[in-house]
């Protein structure tokens, strides 16, 4: 029985190059159902790419994120290749890609863009940067050592898609995907992959400050969620850095004279002593918590294997 292949292109006004996109992954994997999630569209972009074959669907609430969502919920397949539709990632890395997920060797395929051509192709000030600093937060708190965190160019298993809880709406979605994979485990793979900037007349998307907050924003979130402990560890060492400011001199004083005349200090000190040691009690509760979602979610993709054969 011959493996289905879904390619998923999310889309909002890319009326400028779709066509080109879905003509360039039919070659590419002729035997690939090729699917457009138009994103409230105003140009026109949903009939331009079913005009070149692709099999259009719409999603209503705006966000990258929301869309990836309704593709993995709505499509079957044993390959999903995820792909943007703005004519940056070159179709010919594509077989590749998938071929790692049929083979059974990846749940999730990374094209790595920071290895190849963006810095040289990407002219847009501060996303260099933003990729790195991203890279950098992300490998450090989840000790992990993938090279292209933000990457809209992935192939995944039907086990990650169907057991992927999607919670961002926009563009931080990719961080989170890749997240989940670090986190549970999934198998990855990272290839280097040709990326070109958009064409003229091509408008990205992508805001670099506020959506870079919200990449932000996103990796504190699961940082606190996937590891409780670690996080709220540093919160507490915080208040007891704290403690120890404003509670020392009070107690120096003390032992110098008998006498305790920063009342104000100590005070704040004890209850910065107290936030502190709940912060950590805190902390181990919610990462045994995390600790037996993880089982739980070990055997939800045993069944979901089950279900599968």
């Amino acid at each position: 029985m011959s493996k289905k292949i879904a390619v998923l292109i999310p889309c909002y006004n890319e009326s400028k190059t779709i066509a080109k996109v879905v003509d360039d992954y039919q070659k590419a994997l002729p035997e690939a159902d090729i699917y457009v999630y138009d994103n409230n569209s105003t140009d026109g972009t949903d009939k331009i790419a079913e005009k070149a074959g692709a099999i259009v669907k719409y999603e209503y609430r705006q966000g990258k994120g929301n869309v990836i969502c309704s593709m993995f919920r709505d499509i079957e397949a044993d390959c999903y290749l995820m792909v943007d539709g703005d004519d940056t990632y070159d179709a010919t890395n594509a077989k590749e890609m998938c071929s790692y997920v049929l083979e059974g060797k990846a749940d999730m395929v990374i094209g790595d863009r920071l290895s190849s051509t963006y810095a040289k192709e990407n002219k847009r000030l501060f996303h260099n940067f933003g990729n790195n600093l991203v890279r950098f937060l992300i490998n450090m708190i989840f000790q992990n050592h993938v090279n292209d965190i933000m990457t809209g160019y992935r192939a995944f298993s039907r086990d990650f898609v169907k057991s992927f809880p999607i919670l961002s709406k926009g563009f931080e979605i990719e961080t989170e995907m890749t997240i989940h994979a670090v986190d549970k485990n999934f198998k990855l793979v990272e290839i280097p992959i040709i990326y070109r900037d958009r064409p003229e007349g091509s408008v990205s998307k992508l805001n670099t400050y506020s959506d870079g907050l919200k990449v932000l924003k996103t990796i504190g979130i699961l940082f606190a969620e996937y590891k409780p402990f670690a996080f709220f560890s540093i919160m507490a060492s915080f208040f007891l850095l704290l403690t120890f400011i404003l509670g020392i001199p009070p107690f120096v004083e003390y032992f110098k004279t008998g006498l305790v005349l920063k009342f104000p200090s100590l005070i704040v000190a004890m209850i910065s002593l107290v936030i502190s040691i709940l912060l950590f009690i805190a902390g181990i509760i919610l990462q045994i918590i995390a600790k037996k979602h993880k089982q739980l979610y070990e055997l939800y993709l045993i069944n979901l294997r089950r279900d599968k054969k």
